[in-house]
C-alpha cells in the first residue's frame, strides 16, 4: 500500500521574528505555496517558533523537505517534515 505523503509541511526551531510573508517568500522557490501559516500564543500574539506550509503538489513539497530540513535561516537551524493529518489514524491508535 502506497504512502500519501501530503502536501502540508511542519517547520519548527523558526525564529521569533519570523512572519507569514518571510516563510512564504523562504518556501516559494519550491514550488506554489497555497498557504503559510505561523502558530501564535494566544495571550502574546508573539509567533511560537512553528508554522505549516501548504503547497500546490506532493512533489513541491517533497522538493522543499529535502532542500530546507535542516539549513539555517535567521541564524536557527530549522527542521521540516510533514505534517501529521489528524484525520488519519491507524488502528493502532485507535
Amino acid at each position: 500500500m502506497a504512502k500519501i505523503l501530503g502536501t502540508q509541511l511542519f517547520v519548527h526551531r523558526l525564529s521569533f521574528f519570523t512572519n507569514h510573508q518571510e516563510l512564504k517568500t523562504l518556501f516559494a522557490p519550491f514550488g506554489v505555496v497555497k498557504e503559510a501559516r505561523l502558530i501564535r500564543d494566544p495571550k502574546t500574539q508573539r509567533p511560537k517558533g512553528f508554522g505549516f506550509v501548504t503547497f500546490e503538489t506532493e512533489a513541491e513539497a517533497q522538493k522543499a523537505l529535502k532542500a530546507m530540513n535542516g539549513r539555517i535561516v535567521r541564524g536557527r537551524l530549522i527542521f521540516v517534515e510533514y505534517a501529521n493529518d489528524k484525520s488519519q489514524k491507524t488502528d493502532a491508535d485507535s
